[in-house]
């Protein structure tokens, strides 16, 4: 139930932040002037740890979604589903072991210095 879930939250999450991607990218055409104040919003602290987060779910969805292909297309994945919903989070882990740290260390390193 817990993949369930959690794929349909991200899912959502990742499409809310496309939208708003979308639009935000949009205002170059409108002006340059606005979208460069709408881009200077997001380069601080609260941003940089949303950008784990989205980065966390694109991870999650996209390694769930694969279990979901296998268990769709092979009869054993579907016997070992339970498996491979421990192996996508064991994977999910290592995603963002690797990230979030060299992200955050980043991110912040530029704060300190009244930039990012």
């Amino acid at each position: 139930m817990w993949s369930w879930v959690l794929h349909r939250i991200t899912g959502v999450a990742i499409f809310f932040f496309l939208l708003v991607h979308v639009l935000d990218t949009a205002l170059i055409r409108l002006s340059p002037e606005a979208y460069d104040a709408v881009i200077g919003t997001y380069k601080n602290p609260i941003m940089a740890l949303g950008e784990v987060v989205l980065v966390a779910a694109i991870a999650y969805h996209a390694y769930n979604g694969l279990r979901i292909i296998a268990v769709d297309i092979w009869p054993w994945a579907t016997r070992h589903q339970r498996q491979l919903w421990w192996g996508v989070l064991g994977v999910w882990a290592v995603t963002m072991a690797g990230f979030a740290p060299r992200h955050l260390i980043l991110a912040f390193a530029g704060f300190g210095e009244g930039g990012h």
